[in-house]
């Protein structure tokens, strides 16, 4: 699960250099969503997860947008052990408009049925949510993985 955290980072990387906005981000976010990791066949071995809202997890209220990928891991006879969540959380410093948003999240599984990414990906940016936070630039950005 290492390469995976260093996949997101060089997308990021590379993405960020003229200074982050959060467009640059979910691109980036996209183009290791579209990555192929080898995992089992199970529907949901592969989620990417879209969400946001106001949060006081380790400080102050902050308006944060927590882009995360979320890997199924397997025990040596194949079946679920736990999953791995890799995520890509922009902070954000709290405002009015930012508040008003209230919260929100979308999945997608790769090889689950329905939609592809790319519909997936417009769907949420067709979200009036995206007029408000696509341009602006995150105070922190923090690439963790965590097993749940």
């Amino acid at each position: 699960m290492d390469e995976v955290v260093e996949a997101l980072e060089g997308e990021l990387g590379a993405a960020t250099l003229a200074g982050p906005v959060t467009e640059d981000a979910w691109l980036a976010f996209l183009r290791f969503g579209r990555r192929s990791f080898h995992l089992s066949d199970a529907p949901d071995a592969d989620g990417l997860l879209f969400q946001y809202g106001t949060h006081a997890f380790d400080g102050p209220p902050t308006f944060t947008l927590d882009l995360v990928r979320q890997f199924e891991v397997t025990d040596n006879s194949g079946d679920h052990d736990h999953y791995v969540q890799v995520h890509c959380e922009l902070r954000y410093g709290l405002a009015p408009a930012l508040e008003a948003l209230g919260s929100f999240n979308s999945w997608f599984f790769h090889g689950a049925g329905g939609d592809d990414l790319e519909q997936w990906a417009h769907g949420l940016t067709q979200r009036p949510a995206w007029t408000v936070i696509r341009r602006l630039e995150p105070v922190e950005i923090r690439v963790y993985q965590e097993q749940v």
